[in-house]
């Protein structure tokens, strides 16, 4: 049941409320458009430095501010959204053929990805011209 999207958004996670501290989880189809196949964090990333500067042929992700906060820049390839992440209850979907990098990390920060598909070398397109030809 994998559908296409066409456009990143926000995606509000579930927040359970607990005087001992929140819970928030996904679950296949319920909270995201994709099927769960790999999770990878990005931490310690130092002041000015960004992350991402590529696209997927195939993948598709949900990126989660896991503590910290961040900026992430989704572009289908005509116009660029800019979201800012700072709460571990949302994410930023992403899909496939969209140009992201995620940037302005906050000291500490932990960037949670969410990943439709495994790890594939050959579907990354590191070249922004290439992508921007791929999408016209």
């Amino acid at each position: 049941m994998n559908t296409v999207n066409l456009e990143s958004k926000i995606i509000a996670l579930p927040k359970l409320e607990d005087d001992r501290g929140n819970l928030s989880f996904l679950q296949n189809f319920d909270q995201i458009p994709f099927e769960i196949k790999r999770l990878y964090w990005i931490y310690d990333v130092p002041s000015g430095e960004s992350r991402g500067g590529h696209a997927y042929y195939k993948l598709e992700e949900l990126i989660i501010a896991l503590s910290g906060s961040f900026d992430v820049v989704a572009d289908d390839g005509t116009k660029k959204e800019k979201y800012h992440l700072n709460s571990s209850n949302q994410g930023c979907y992403i899909p496939m053929l969209f140009w992201r990098e995620i940037k302005n990390f906050s000291t500490n920060a932990i960037a949670l990805i969410v990943s439709s598909r495994e790890y594939n070398a050959n579907d990354y397109i590191y070249d922004y011209n290439v992508f921007k030809n791929i999408t016209k």
